[in-house]
């Protein structure tokens, strides 16, 4: 017969390693998801992570020429295309303040990388 100190030792032993393999199983799921995660490809850089090659004329750029420049997305382009078929061309950087979404910090990050086309 066990002495009843072994008993308790023998409980609180099976308590520990039954808390122990709760803590450790789980983390073995994690380190297999991060191998599978790893082994993916890389994804593709965002278009809008790479710049124009020369200045763009806002007058006449589509959607994904407009998508390259700092603080425009697919979405601010089309507002852009949309307020020039509008309201006609823009002659300055200070009239795309008049579109939806483009403020004093995107007009600044946008000068010296636009154009207004030729007559300007």
């Amino acid at each position: 017969m066990l002495r009843r100190s072994e008993a308790v030792l023998i409980l609180i032993t099976a308590v520990f390693l039954a808390a122990a393999a709760a803590v450790i199983l789980p983390g073995h799921d994690q380190a297999a998801q991060l191998v599978a995660v790893t082994e993916t490809a890389p994804p593709e850089p965002a278009a809008a992570t790479i710049e124009p090659q020369g200045p763009v004329d806002v007058n006449t750029a589509g959607v994904e020429e407009l998508d390259r420049l700092p603080g425009i997305g697919e979405v601010l382009a089309g507002r852009i295309i949309a307020y020039r078929d509008e309201h006609g061309p823009f002659e300055s950087v200070e009239d795309l303040l008049a579109v939806s979404g483009i403020g004093e910090q995107t007009c600044d990050e946008l000068r010296g990388l636009i154009t207004f086309g030729e007559e300007n």
